[in-house]
């Protein structure tokens, strides 16, 4: 590794983890996220740790699960005092820089209520400094676009508006026709511009945090990447083929699927409409992915031109995924995969014995933040979850690595009482966590019937043997894992302190952290 590497943190939102050619998939293309693939390590069974936005970003940033940092809705303040990626990267030197929006609800303890900071949750993670004010929201790219010459859009949802009379629209879905704008004016543009310029102009060892919205909802594309995959062709929709089915499955799956249609009014009663909109909208979802990709080939290229590509430690990622239409929803709030499979790609300097390599263990957005701080030469901090994905950046496979992935979802909401009532559990029993191996998969939720399901005759998750007097051996065996999983990961800071006559004695770290080898 060379002395003082920059490093690139960028993130999509709901970015599903299959979705990338170089894993074969049949129809998105993503050729600058191959690129980045073959030249370093593609982590293909990669999962995040809570939803949605808020949550997830949190977890990611401070390689926590949601059960110890307790942000668990977009909303919920982050406890002031943890650390996190920035405030880690500031003690090695560097002023950690952000574009886009990290979704941090900030502690409100010890502010005036009428601080700003105390009624948004789309704040900036403590220690990142915000390049771009007002890329925490669609502020400052509206704003460019009125001094373009573009309407005075209110919002973003009224920005990316389909336009009207599109030609060859009829018929295609809602989604299919363009938003009012180039694709040079979009919001991933306007975004990727500013780090061009921050990159090309950038002497001292940088870390930049490049958050993109694309291809989070609205669903709508510039032209061409809204024309450029045929609806026709998309891959089939998984669950069941009658919605009705879906809302028998489980409770929550069920209380989500009925709140998804009441909140997004997708209750159509033309079923032939129905599947040309949702077939549109997952090949419109795709374009939006392919139009980030080429956003990522600029600012690719100009880091190469300004001579810092070699030099940069590259992360790509997500937030979350998208359900995109699977099991009849939208979004990211069920247990499903398909919200919570996610992309990770990791170029690192130095590491070129492991270039093009395929990870298949299963690893998690907690592990980011290890990563990054190991490769830098520093200790991840001890309230960190995960573990550092080095070992695998080396060529190796840490013998002792864990063979299940976790993660967790909270659906309560402060503001109304309607999960509770309908579905007779109590504010704290809102709140879902799932184990998943490579056979199993176990969602424990808080007051309600479990889940289980053989992913291996099951793969779509259709069937919950939870009650099934076959299935009892390997429901007790995943519940059982589930309990050890929080009692080994429960909050830690403390634990391995003891005080005595002589002071605080605090057991070696190595006890904490056993060799990965």
């Amino acid at each position: 590794m060379n002395a003082r590497p920059n490093v690139l943190l960028v993130t999509g939102d709901q970015w599903r983890g299959e979705c990338l050619s170089t894993l074969k998939h049949p129809m998105v293309k993503t050729p600058t996220l191959d690129q980045l693939a073959s030249e370093g390590v593609l982590f293909g069974n990669h999962f995040t740790q809570c939803a949605p936005c808020g949550p997830s970003r949190t977890s990611l940033l401070t390689g926590m699960y949601a059960m110890n940092h307790r942000s668990l809705r977009n909303g919920t303040p982050l406890d002031a005092r943890f650390t996190n990626i920035a405030f880690e990267m500031r003690k090695l030197g560097y002023d950690p820089m952000l574009i886009g929006y990290t979704d941090i609800s900030l502690d409100p303890r010890g502010r005036d209520p009428k601080d700003p900071a105390a009624r948004t949750y789309a704040g900036t993670l403590p220690g990142m400094t915000q390049l771009v004010p007002g890329s925490e929201g669609d502020d400052a790219w509206l704003a460019v676009l009125k001094e373009k010459g573009y309407p005075n859009w209110p919002n973003r949802d009224a920005a990316c508006a389909p336009v009207a009379n599109y030609p060859g629209a009829e018929g295609k879905g809602y989604t299919y026709p363009p938003s009012g704008f180039r694709k040079e004016d979009s919001e991933t543009a306007f975004v990727v511009d500013h780090a061009i310029r921050y990159v090309s102009n950038q002497k001292a060892p940088w870390f930049l945090h490049l958050s993109i919205l694309q291809p989070h909802p609205p669903f709508a594309a510039t032209e061409p990447y809204n024309k450029m995959y045929d609806a026709e062709k998309v891959p089939p929709f998984r669950g069941f083929k009658d919605p009705k089915e879906e809302e028998k499955l489980q409770p929550y799956a069920g209380y989500y699927r009925r709140w998804f249609r009441e909140r997004e009014g997708h209750n159509l009663t033309n079923a032939a409409e129905d599947e040309r909109s949702r077939r549109q909208l997952k090949a419109t979802y795709y374009g939006m992915m392919t139009e980030v990709d080429d956003n990522l080939g600029r600012l690719f290229a100009a880091m190469k031109a300004a001579g810092c590509y070699e030099n940069t430690v590259i992360v790509f990622t997500a937030d979350h995924a998208e359900m995109l239409w699977d099991h009849w929803v939208l979004g990211k709030e069920t247990f499903f995969d398909q919200a919570f499979h996610i992309p990770l790609i990791i170029r690192a300097p130095g590491k070129g014995g492991s270039r093009g390599r395929v990870v298949e263990e299963f690893t998690g957005s907690i592990d980011v933040m290890p990563t990054i701080l190991e490769y830098l030469g520093a200790e991840a901090p001890l309230q960190c979850d995960g573990r550092s994905l080095e070992p695998f950046l080396d060529g190796a496979t840490p013998k002792d690595w864990p063979q299940e992935v976790f993660w967790e979802l909270d659906y309560r909401d402060a503001g109304s009482d309607r999960p509770e009532r309908e579905l007779g559990v109590r504010l704290d029993e809102c709140s879902i966590a799932v184990i998943r191996d490579r056979r199993f998969k176990y969602v424990h939720c808080g007051g309600l019937p479990p889940a289980l399901f053989d992913l291996a005759d099951d793969p779509d998750e259709t069937r919950n043997r939870a009650a099934d007097p076959a299935y009892a051996a390997q429901t007790l065996a995943m519940a059982q894992r589930m309990l050890s999983w929080r009692l080994n990961k429960a909050d830690r800071t403390l634990t391995g302190i003891r005080l005595s006559r002589n002071g605080p004695i605090e057991c070696p770290r190595e006890r904490r952290f056993p060799s990965q080898a």
